[in-house]
């Protein structure tokens, strides 16, 4: 990867919705070699997808905690725990960690009324479950742009 791809990647990650045109203008390309580099991004997976930021408030979804979850440490018990997050929309992220907590997620519903029906009716009841701690977002002070492309 050199420096051009770099740019791509800065650019892209500040406005995916940029042309491939206006992409090529800001990296110092021609259309034709712009488009190859971000296929070829693409196709060894280094860019993944594109998506749109959604305003949580806007879904109803601007109250947001994370969970640090304890969960018996049996490979069985794990893999059950981990697949039955799939099927839970309010969990946005999930993290399994080493050492205590074991796993952190990161939760979108609409109020803490919504968080403590989730909390009872859903995260207490997994399998392997043995403790679970809650810390309520206050503030959202930075969120992700992406991630530092070095030069």
């Amino acid at each position: 990867m050199d420096a051009i791809d770099r740019n791509i990647l800065r650019e892209l990650q500040n406005d995916g919705r940029l042309t491939n045109q206006e992409l090529a203008q800001r990296v110092g390309l021609s259309a034709s070699p712009c488009m190859r580099r971000v296929r070829q991004l693409e196709l060894d997976g280094v860019i993944q997808g594109y998506r749109a930021v959604v305003d949580p408030e806007a879904l109803g979804r601007g109250f947001e905690v994370l969970v640090s979850i304890e969960v018996r440490r049996d490979r069985e018990t794990v893999e059950a725990f981990e697949a039955a997050l799939q099927d839970i929309p309010d969990v946005i992220e999930a993290y399994r960690l080493f050492g205590s907590p074991g796993c952190l997620l990161r939760i979108a519903v609409a109020d803490l009324a919504a968080y403590e029906r989730l909390w009872i009716e859903r995260l207490t009841a997994l399998a392997g479950v043995t403790e679970v701690n809650s810390q309520i977002i206050m503030k959202r002070i930075k969120e992700s742009k992406g991630l530092p492309v070095g030069g």
